[in-house]
């Protein structure tokens, strides 16, 4: 079986010393730019590719490579989200690896296992909704790690997060503004933190306009927008729902898709921004965040860890903005 080259044929084809082919390999910055040229060409030449798995046992090795784990491949919010980072972290030299939990502690769990044995230089993580193995009980040393969209469920590290809160209360007010006075709230599991904060803000509106919060206009149970339509026809058929706050975009889409089904509207306000929101009839208002400004924050505070920085914050809370398209409206 032939040998691929190694670094003793770099520094022979370019003339250099082993020394400077490792420096120039493991990414010193200050070689003389006409031998960093020399052993560039040679390793093209010759199609080096170092080995990982013998370089990451020397002692301050680092592999240039970033994990993060999100909640859902499929859904267009992470992959957005996961966009923001990667556009990061690539200007930094990092190559990101990605990979979903669905949700799952133990999946999650398996996941850090995983790319810890591949020595990654950090972690982004979306922690999981049934919780998963708490950082403190994992074996040092560990590299730094930011929590994005939710904290973590034992409440420290670092994280970046959006103002769920106050962006749910902003919809529901626009909703009743406009004469609501059944308004449905329609979201996946409360164990998701992000889904308990915007139920607050819901409430909290509600509450502040003088009117009851009546449990048979909440559901929260919804994870697909096949679900959530079934839950809006529910909701405008058993319970007299007069406007629908969906908690998420999956829940939008599937209150679009109840409005299809029956050929009549309610007013309507999603959180987080979705790709079609803009080509509804009409347009579906949000409250959102900018998603991919929300991952390039965590790959900042992680690249901040990495150089030895402290961050700014222990938890930053992007601010999210009404975006009126006309869903807001009732139908005259």
């Amino acid at each position: 079986m032939n040998r691929g080259p190694t670094m003793v044929d770099v520094a022979e084809a370019a003339s250099v010393s082993l020394k400077t082919v490792s420096r120039y390999i493991n990414g010193a910055t200050n070689i003389d730019p006409k031998l960093a040229e020399r052993i560039r060409e040679a390793v093209l030449a010759l199609g080096y590719r170092r080995n990982l798995a013998a370089a990451s046992i020397r002692p301050g090795w680092t592999s240039r490579m970033l994990g993060l784990i999100i909640g859902d491949l499929g859904n267009p919010y992470y992959s957005t989200l996961a966009r923001g980072v990667e556009r990061e972290v690539h200007e930094r030299g990092y190559l990101l690896t990605t990979a979903s939990s669905d949700e799952n502690g133990q999946r999650h769990d398996e996941l850090i296992d995983r790319m810890l044995e591949q020595r990654v230089d950090g972690l982004i993580i979306v922690p999981p909704y049934t919780g998963g193995r708490p950082w403190n009980e994992l074996r040092p040393p560990l590299p730094p790690r930011v929590l994005v969209d939710r904290p973590a469920p034992e409440g420290d590290g670092y994280s970046v997060l959006a103002d769920n809160a106050r962006g749910a209360a902003s919809a529901t007010e626009v909703l009743l503004a406009e004469g609501a006075t059944r308004i449905a709230f329609v979201g996946d599991s409360e164990l998701i933190s992000t889904m308990a904060e915007r139920r607050q803000g819901y409430e909290e509106a509600l509450l502040a306009a003088g009117l009851e919060v009546d449990l048979s206009l909440v559901d929260h149970g919804v994870h697909t927008d096949e679900q959530a339509a079934g839950a809006v026809q529910r909701l405008l058929d058993d319970h007299g729902a007069d406007a629908i706050f969906a908690a998420n975009n999956r829940a939008a889409i599937g209150a679009l898709r109840a409005f299809r089904a029956r050929g009549a509207r309610v007013p309507l306000v999603g959180f987080d921004d979705f790709e079609s929101a803009e080509l509804t009839s009409p347009p579906t208002t949000v409250v959102s965040h900018d998603i991919a400004h929300m991952g390039a924050v965590a790959a900042g505070t992680l690249l901040t860890l990495l150089d030895g920085g402290v961050p700014a914050e222990q938890t930053t809370v992007l601010p999210v903005t009404l975006q009126r398209r006309g869903s807001e409206l009732r139908v005259q």
